[in-house]
């Protein structure tokens, strides 16, 4: 839990912020959003006190899982803008003192990437091995029990060269064989392409994916699984992810990276902790910078709880591993709608005050809460599958109010999503007129993390707490800050005393108490 002695690249001090692409804002009247979009909006990501900007992917894509089945990994989805329209972006991104990290989708193309067409040409075909392909099992089904992240098996018989291929996700998002060197090589060069074009990092989309085991074993069951869970959740993934092979891809793209200097890659990577750790690498062989840790959006929302995965991911770093967390995501539901506006505000305190680098989400910061989707406009390829299970995305999609103009300011027509309920009172013009807003408690918690080197690169510990309370110490060489969080809705007496440097609360603090659902940053 401490960060002393060690010098702080820009990622470990910095905060990133994610734009989901289509739905941040419209820039020529097709209801989704776009690059010029992005670009005619810096000003407010600027303005939050943000670092770094996180694109979902802008590739070219059939958009079947939107954007994540990619066609062609160096070039631009027209329905976003163009190449040239990327540069004008990462100029205006570098010119207000930010980076841009990309979307890189390793795991998988899509299945009208030029390389899949040809792969599935013919048995015969150079390309063949750049995907998993298998022949039948001897009943004539599938090669083996894994099971689609999206339902149903993993695997797409092929009627014209009589084999199937492998589907992590969607069948329409084959797996590439990274087991294959031209294939790897391929996907090195697409890095290389973006760091040469001068992007500052990569978030890499589900790499703990890319390797399978040999032989491709059947997965164990799961003794635990019961219908109401998602169907993939019948297997333990023991044999389709997480293998050893993938760390050491994994340490040839960090190479990769810190060849270009100072350059982030950040792992998506769903594990538990000491799994998890792995992907940090050795200090003489690095892997990704930033393994990403969701774990405050997977657990339930208590003071003990949290205390509990806080301590033991802490505790599970590697003394070479950077902390890092997040509250929201396009694929989770909103923090304001798991627990309420009021948490909300303290989850916002929690994220910018831990150790670690923090990500934010769009519209997190004005406090977007529960969004229904009707039937008809439901468009998640996950939530069509299987509906019921209530794991749709579309809900984190929706697009990003700006004012309480038609469409909110987003699109001059309909947005590809429904808007927000609230957009006409929750939106950024509204929450900018009032100094109490969401958006305002966000500008004071990140500018105070920068202010502070104790919040953004200090050490951490846990300090007792009465039942209900998080509290603990950030510290940087004489700087000490205090932070005590109210997880209920009811007061709690606590000793404390100091100087209050921000409040989530409108109005005085008082000594010793907390009021419900109060967090405070003391000196």
């Amino acid at each position: 839990m401490t960060a002393s002695g060690r010098n702080h690249p820009w990622w470990e001090s910095g905060v990133v912020y994610q734009i989901y692409p289509r739905s941040f804002q419209d820039s020529d009247g097709d209801g989704v959003g776009d690059i010029a979009g992005i670009a005619a909006r810096l000003d407010h990501v600027a303005s939050l006190g943000i670092d770094a900007i996180w694109l979902s992917p802008i590739f070219p894509s059939p958009m079947a899982d939107f954007g994540y089945d990619v066609a062609d990994y160096c070039g631009i989805e027209p329905l976003f803008g163009d190449l040239a329209a990327f540069d004008r972006l990462l100029a205006a991104v570098h010119a207000r003192g930010l980076k841009l990290i990309l979307d890189f989708v390793p795991n998988h193309s899509s299945d009208r990437h030029p390389w899949f067409v040809e792969s599935r040409s013919s048995r015969n075909d150079p390309k063949r091995d750049w995907y998993i392909w298998r022949d039948p099992a001897p009943d004539g089904g599938p090669p083996n029990n894994w099971i689609s992240d999206f339902g149903g098996s993993a695997w797409e018989w092929d009627e014209a060269t009589g084999q199937y291929y492998l589907h992590a996700f969607l069948k329409e998002q084959p797996d590439l064989n990274w087991r294959n060197p031209e294939l790897k090589r391929a996907m090195l060069d697409v890095m290389r392409f973006w760091f040469d074009r001068g992007v500052d990092g990569f978030r890499i989309d589900v790499l703990w994916h890319i390797v399978k085991a040999e032989g491709l074993p059947d997965n164990p069951a799961n003794p635990d699984w019961t219908p109401d869970r998602t169907e993939r959740d019948r297997v333990i993934q023991r044999h389709s992810t997480d293998q050893p092979e993938a760390h050491a891809i994994s340490a040839e793209m960090r190479a990769l990276a810190d060849g270009y200097g100072e350059r982030v890659l950040i792992g998506e990577i769903f594990l538990p902790n000491d799994r998890h750790a792995r992907w940090y690498g050795t200090p003489e062989r690095p892997q990704v910078h930033l393994p990403f840790n969701f774990q405050l959006i997977e657990n339930d929302w208590n003071a003990a709880t949290l205390r509990r995965l806080i301590a033991d991911y802490e505790a599970s770093l590697p003394d070479h591993g950077w902390p890092n967390w997040v509250i929201g995501s396009h694929d989770a539901p909103r923090i304001a709608a798991r627990i309420g506006e009021a948490q909300a505000r303290v989850a916002a305190m929690l994220l910018l005050t831990l150790r670690g680098t923090p990500t934010l989400y769009q519209g997190d910061e004005l406090g977007i809460g529960r969004v229904d989707i009707p039937g008809d406009r439901v468009r998640d390829p996950q939530d069509l599958r299987q509906p019921g299970k209530g794991i749709g995305r579309d809900r984190s999609r929706t697009p990003m109010p700006w004012d309480a103009s038609p469409h909110a300011g987003f699109s001059t027509v309909e947005p590809w999503l429904p808007l927000n309920p609230d957009w006409p009172r929750r939106n950024v013009a509204a929450q900018e007129a009032d100094p109490l807003s969401m958006l305002h408690l966000y500008r004071r918690l990140l500018a105070l993390r920068r202010a502070h080197p104790a919040l953004h690169i200090g050490d951490f510990a846990l300090l007792d707490a009465p039942v209900g309370v998080l509290a603990y110490e950030r510290s940087e060489g004489d700087e000490r800050l205090r932070i005590l969080l109210n997880l209920t809705d009811r007061p709690v007496t606590i000793p404390w005393n100091g100087t209050v440097l921000i409040s989530t609360l409108d109005g005085p603090t008082e000594p010793g108490m907390l009021y419900p659902n109060e967090g405070l940053v003391i000196a």
